[in-house]
């Protein structure tokens, strides 16, 4: 199925229970009847039919596999990648590539990678413990929690929760982001973690102790609660400028293609993950420096006789990230947003971006929600325009390579109108 990066499949499959062979089957052909519809690339459905016909079939598929999953609220596709290079180094990998995140995509993605050592695994927030239960993971990677799609998730202390009961009693290591108080809250209950000092850019979800509600103390990098003496722990592994330094304190240099402090933070994660693999973090960064793209996120494209990068941009969080990694004024900028289902439908939080950090460039507005987004910037005091299509924004933007920024199923759209 649709999603997969793994080797040939067939001798693994003859080997599974009849049950669990008939709804791989079964998957297989609902997902190619998707996809020969035009109705994407079959994954979820394919999965859905399979786990219907054998609701234990995803514990089936992974039964073989080194299992990594890696959850959050941005980062997971790009680190669930690099995670899936650097693994390479020690064998073949399975991994949901294109992001289809929850049981049936992940059920789908595993049934075409039989042969794979390590299954790479991205898992949407939600249905995190529930993955673990199921596939018995050998580490678990949290990254960052924060405020995504409100009118389907939980609020972010609840999440934190939410990771904290259902991890408690997991055996897999968990690699977990040491700068981000609800990531420590929720690890600090599994029995083996490693702390990763990977920095957290957006932290207003985090002000208050996840512990006992008490207002949080953060000074410089370093984060307490004075009430309850919840404090942020010792790091193993850090960030330090564009270097990994590894618990012996060795240095190694990060020289990604993938642009922005974010991804040196994905990248830090990642090498910690490989390392409880056995792959070093100077096989595992060397290899990490090939991906160039991930599902079309970074990719600079030609339309219409012009540069375009294409930029995902889900909440404010992952906004604040985006802002930092666009060229400087007067560089134009397209911005996209929609609210149907997979985006989240409440689009209050167009009000926490900073958008005034556009102030400068040319602005240009396009997608379902343009206008709700076209009154925040002129709340924000920017000069911009509402246009109808990408086409007329690159007729109107000025010289220079565009930045396009987009939500999930705007930037999907944006990828499908730059392809032809």
């Amino acid at each position: 199925m649709a999603g997969t990066e793994s080797e040939p499949t067939g001798a693994r499959d003859a080997s599974l229970p009849a049950r669990a062979k008939i709804a791989v089957t079964a998957g297989k052909v609902a997902a190619a009847v998707s996809r020969k519809a035009g109705r994407g690339s079959g994954s979820v459905i394919g999965g859905k039919v399979a786990l219907r016909l054998d609701p234990d079939l995803l514990a089936t598929l992974a039964d073989h596999l080194d299992v990594v999953l890696v959850s959050a609220t941005n980062g997971k596709t790009t680190t669930t990648r690099l995670i899936a290079e650097a693994l390479r180094a020690a064998g073949p990998v399975v991994s949901n590539a294109l992001g289809a995140n929850m049981p049936a995509g992940i059920t789908s993605a595993l049934a075409g990678g039989s042969e794979a050592r390590f299954g790479v695994i991205e898992v949407d927030e939600k249905y995190l413990a529930g993955v673990a239960r199921d596939t018995r993971p050998k580490a678990i990677a949290l990254l960052n929690l924060s405020r995504d799609q409100l009118d389907r998730a939980a609020e972010t202390r609840m999440m934190a929760e939410k990771w904290r009961e259902g991890l408690q009693d997991t055996e897999a290591v968990v690699i977990a982001n040491a700068d981000d108080p609800l990531v420590t809250w929720a690890a600090s209950s599994c029995k083996k973690v490693v702390w990763v000092a990977a920095g957290q850019a957006w932290k207003e979800d985090a002000w208050s102790c996840p512990a006992c509600g008490g207002v949080m103390q953060r000074p410089g990098d370093d984060w307490f609660c004075q009430e309850c003496g919840f404090r942020r722990p010792n790091p193993h592994w850090a960030l330090q400028g564009t270097h990994v330094i590894d618990p012996q304190r060795g240095a190694w240099p990060i020289q990604l293609q993938l642009p922005g402090r974010a991804n040196l933070a994905n990248a830090t994660s990642s090498a910690a993950v490989a390392a409880v693999f056995g792959v070093s973090p100077q096989v595992a960064l060397e290899r990490m420096r090939g991906v160039t793209a991930v599902a079309g996120r970074y990719d600079v494209v030609q339309y219409q006789g012009r540069d375009i990068r294409l930029l995902l941009a889900k909440n404010p969080a992952g906004w604040l990230e985006t802002f930092s990694l666009i060229d400087g004024p007067p560089t134009p900028v397209v911005l996209s947003v929609n609210a149907l289902d997979a985006d989240g439908t409440d689009t209050s939080w167009l009000w926490d971006v900073d958008y005034e950090r556009l102030a400068g460039h040319p602005v240009f507005v396009l997608g379902q929600r343009k206008l709700d987004l076209a009154v925040r910037l002129e709340v924000a005091g920017l000069q911009f325009h509402v246009v109808d299509s990408l086409e007329q924004a690159v007729r109107m933007a000025p010289p220079g390579r565009i930045e396009a920024i987009a939500n999930y199923t705007a930037f999907q759209q944006l990828r499908k109108v730059v392809a032809g």
